[in-house]
Order: C-alpha cells, then sequence, then structure tokens
C-alpha cells in the first residue's frame, strides 16, 4: 500500500464524537503497552502520528486517523492495566464495547498481542467476542524483533493454539523495528477495504 497523506483526524470519548462519514474503518485493538500505537506508526510510516507512551493505560479515547483520504485507522483504548482507575477502566469497555457494536464502517478489526507472552484471558475474551459477533479480524503479534526465530515460532504455535479455541484467523508476527510481517498486514487491511467496497 503506497501511503500518500495521513492525518490525525481527532480523539473521541463517546459515540457522538465519532466522525460522521461513511469511510471505511480499521481498528487496532489490544491491552496496555501492546505496542498499538508503534504499530500503526510503523505501517504508515510516520513517526509520532499515534503517540506512544512507556506508561500503560495512556489512550484513553478512540483516535482517528485518516489515510490517503480513503479510509480510517482508530487506535482504541487498551485494556487491562489494573492501575487504571476501575470507573474509568469500566468507561473504556463501555465505549469499545459501543464502537465494536454499533459502528457500521468498521471493516477490519487488528488484535494485537505480545509475541513474547501467552495471550492473557482478556486476549482471549476478545477473541471469542469478535467470533461470536463474526466481527472480520486479524491478530498481529508484535515485538517480534525481540525473540530469536526459535523462540518467536514456538510463541506463536502457542498463541496459535490458544486463540484457535475461539475461532480461526492466522497470527501475523510483527516488528515495528525491522518492518517484519508489514506486507502482510498491508495484504489483510487491502482486502478488507476491497470487501467493503464491493456491491452487495
Amino acid at each position: 500500500m503506497k501511503i500518500t497523506s495521513t492525518e490525525f483526524v481527532k480523539s473521541s470519548f463517546s459515540e457522538q464524537d465519532w466522525p460522521r462519514t461513511n469511510l471505511p474503518e480499521v481498528a487496532f485493538l489490544g491491552r496496555s503497552n501492546v505496542g498499538k500505537s508503534s504499530l500503526i506508526n510503523s505501517l504508515l510510516g510516520v513517526k509520532g502520528l499515534a503517540r506512544t507512551s512507556s506508561t500503560p493505560g495512556r489512550t484513553q479515547a478512540l483516535n482517528f486517523f485518516l489515510v490517503n483520504r480513503r479510509y480510517h485507522f482508530v487506535d482504541l483504548p487498551g485494556y487491562g492495566y489494573a492501575r487504571v482507575p476501575r470507573a474509568i477502566r469500566e468507561s473504556w469497555g463501555e465505549i469499545v464495547t459501543t464502537y465494536l457494536a454499533k459502528r457500521e464502517s468498521l471493516v477490519l478489526l487488528i488484535q494485537i498481542v505480545d509475541s513474547r507472552h501467552e495471550p492473557t484471558k482478556l486476549d482471549l475474551q476478545l477473541r471469542e467476542w469478535l467470533t461470536s459477533y463474526a466481527k472480520p479480524h486479524l491478530t498481529v503479534a508484535t515485538k517480534s524483533d525481540k525473540l530469536s526465530q526459535n523462540e518467536l515460532r514456538k510463541n506463536i504455535g502457542r498463541a496459535r493454539a490458544s486463540l484457535g479455541a475461539q475461532g480461526e484467523g492466522e497470527i501475523v508476527a510483527y516488528s515495528a523495528v525491522t518492518g517484519h510481517g508489514r506486507e502482510r498486514v498491508w495484504r489483510a487491511i487491502e482486502e478488507a477495504l476491497t470487501v467493503s467496497q464491493s456491491p452487495n
């Protein structure tokens, strides 16, 4: 995919704040500090577009980015960070659940897991939800450059076994440092965009 333009659109804290367009959307979701923002920046080839932080739980809103003036990337709040106040954690859950359930322009959801660790209980619950509601999704295992090829192969196998119980779908090993896996993720995004634009 050739990236000709990227633009931060807005941060939305409620359904009323969502962009009022019919452009297709690709959303990114994973636990806090799993590398969502780094993945988005890496895919778009733009440093600092999506804000990264070493502090888990920093992203508290749905952040919309316009790509090539044709579709949106949406950075969703991370889940599972215990030090975030409970009331805020619950409000994040409501925001994300509402978006996933109601947003008709959502064409692909990219679930992000950490390649260094087995999927968490929350990761498995999210995959089960996505499968139950037949949401188009792809799993991306980030930080793959931090493992040897042998370790990565074993960890991806374990993750596939864990998540496979909840549904179909391959796992793409990804490194925001080296760009490994970038073409495979873009291929999935392009396919989802093509399907969304096809006449019913």
